[in-house]
């Protein structure tokens, strides 16, 4: 039971097949009480109860909005009394050419994937501060990293390479109160976002650039985050996890 006692905020986890929802199940079954927030209330609730063990809650939340996020954190640290852990991982993408990216494109997908970030994390940092402890974990993307991926254009590249330097200097300023801040970067994972719109032809392409041959699982990247939330990681903060089957070695 590695989160034994720990209470943990998975951002964005009432997907069923989504990397919230296989973090936040990981979680429980290791001892966490998790709270899972997303637009969606009954969605998170219901994704909640159907979490392993007890106490689990869901709250609606948009992460956009910094007041929204006050409130989800202040909620949860009245009903669970401490908050230990904090996954960013809500975000949304959107298949555009760099041209093709309009006022509206750019804000939807900076404000949720890199604004989310920063407005949830500024809800919990001042209650970790007062504990000194807590352990954050950002998702970010490879396609931060390489410049591009299958579905997110060059807005969400940019986002997702925002969260990976905001995840740094989090760490460094974070540091001296005890609170580490991590990112994950997952390559391509089989999720409810990836499914029916790949063809055969372009799923072989995606494997072939694969050393280890495989899409990823919602479960890989949910291991990982286990790891950078719990002690394991101790001496961990300011570092970048890939999770991509070796598709990007660098």
């Amino acid at each position: 039971m590695l989160l034994g006692n720990k209470t943990a905020i998975i951002t964005g986890g009432a997907s069923p097949r989504g990397l919230g929802k296989a973090t936040a199940r990981l979680f429980a079954e290791h001892g966490a009480r998790v709270a899972i927030l997303d637009l969606d209330g009954k969605h998170a609730t219901e994704a909640a109860t159907d979490l392993p063990g007890k106490g689990h809650i869901g709250l609606a939340c948009d992460v956009t909005d910094k007041a929204a996020c006050q409130n989800a954190a202040d909620t949860v640290i009245a009903q669970c009394g401490h908050v230990d852990i904090l996954v960013n991982n809500a975000g949304i993408t959107q298949p555009l050419k760099l041209m093709g990216i309009e006022p509206e494109n750019y804000d939807a997908v900076l404000d949720v994937n890199l604004r989310g970030t920063l407005y949830m994390s500024q809800a919990v940092i001042p209650h970790m501060h007062a504990r000194k402890s807590g352990a954050i974990v950002n998702i970010s993307s490879v396609s931060a990293q390489r410049g591009g991926g299958i579905f997110g254009g060059p807005h969400y590249s940019a986002a997702k390479a925002g969260i990976l330097g905001l995840t740094k200097a989090m760490a460094r300023e974070l540091a001296p109160d005890g609170i580490r801040a991590n990112a994950v970067c997952p390559g391509f994972i089989a999720t409810d976002i990836t499914g029916g719109m790949l063809t055969d032809n372009m799923m072989k392409g995606i494997l072939d650039g694969i050393p280890m041959g495989r899409a990823g699982e919602a479960s890989d990247v949910a291991g990982c985050c286990l790891f950078l939330a719990s002690d394991l990681s101790a001496y961990v903060t300011g570092s970048e996890v890939d999770v991509n089957g070796g598709s990007l070695i660098h």
